[in-house]
């Protein structure tokens, strides 16, 4: 019976790694999918277009880059958060459930693979 256990708990194990595995990012991919995001926002430079510049975003509090007018609705979203991969996930599958009331017309990206490139693609821009 130990013997039985030991063996589905190992392959639970690697079947949750492997699904770790999968969610991690390629930020070449990533850049490709970004170029849906790249009407509206800049991860080069801190310069804004329509929406906010996302360079240095990871880790950053929602709602709050210099310069950049915040919907009230991401400005209390963001307090007392940062972006991390969660909060990017979730918000990037489904902008206006996550922040209801959010300017952001992009409706979301749906394919999970899609959102971890584009998360990967960010930490390849941190702040200067």
């Amino acid at each position: 019976m130990s013997r039985i256990l030991a063996a589905a708990c190992t392959a639970a194990a690697l079947l949750l790694s492997s699904n770790a595995f999968a969610q991690e990012g390629d930020a070449a991919a990533g850049e490709t999918v970004f170029k849906k995001c790249s009407v509206c926002h800049n991860v080069v430079d801190a310069k804004h277009k329509v929406g906010p510049s996302l360079q240095g975003v990871i880790g950053r509090q929602p709602g709050i880059a210099e310069g950049f007018k915040y919907s009230k609705a991401m400005v209390d979203f963001g307090a007392g958060k940062v972006w991390d991969d969660a909060q990017l996930t979730a918000y990037l599958a489904n902008p206006r459930g996550v922040v209801k009331g959010t300017r952001m017309a992009f409706a979301g990206l749906k394919e999970p693979k899609d959102i971890a490139d584009v998360i990967a693609y960010l930490k390849a821009h941190p702040a200067p």
